[in-house]
């Protein structure tokens, strides 16, 4: 518990009592690959903080392809945060794509929390600035950086991305094909 209450500190520095308050409402979960954390179409109701392990958010066309929006490593939040703000079903899906350890929170509980709690309040509006920017910088990447740029960012974040997921995983973050990723690889490696 002690990285979870480092992780929430980074946002805003709680008082042991609202920590106590805020860990009540965790409880610490693990699941194997492949498995759904949040389900396009479904109503989530769980905001997870990931302590070990590779969480995916992806789009699934009408033709069945995926598309993966984020790569989430610990420790990062993740789950269907828009679905949970409007109390709505989720666009998009949540999956482990490795071995995951999550700290699993009910949404709602954590709403009525921050409500009654100022410091959870400031740490529940600190966590979601952090959400903002970082859904910011995606955007700019795709938008800005070629792929090269992309992958190696990729890379200085998760440098042993390669061992943890399939190729065309990778390549579907960085809104490639897997033979461009390839290439890409290729011409970094050989030079």
């Amino acid at each position: 518990m002690k990285n979870l209450l480092n992780f929430i500190n980074n946002f805003h520095v709680l008082p042991k009592e609202s920590y106590q308050k805020f860990s009540k409402l965790t409880r610490i979960k693990k699941f194997s690959n492949n498995h759904i954390l949040a389900k396009y179409g479904e109503i989530p109701q769980d905001l997870f903080i990931l302590k070990s392990g590779i969480v995916r958010s992806y789009y699934t066309d009408e033709k069945g392809k995926e598309y993966i929006r984020s790569l989430f490593t610990p420790f990062s939040a993740t789950g269907a945060l828009g679905a949970l703000i409007l109390d709505k079903s989720s666009d998009v899906s949540y999956s482990c794509l490795t071995e995951c350890e999550l700290y699993a929170i009910n949404f709602k509980k954590l709403k009525q929390l921050a409500l009654e709690d100022k410091d959870i309040a400031y740490m529940y509006a600190s966590a979601l600035e952090s959400v903002f920017l970082l859904l910011e910088s995606r955007i700019y990447d795709l938008t800005i950086l070629d792929a090269t740029m992309r992958y190696k960012k990729l890379k200085r974040v998760i440098p042993n991305i390669e061992n943890l997921i399939p190729q065309y995983h990778i390549a579907s973050f960085l809104n490639i094909t897997p033979v461009q990723l390839s290439r890409i690889r290729k011409k970094l490696y050989t030079i």
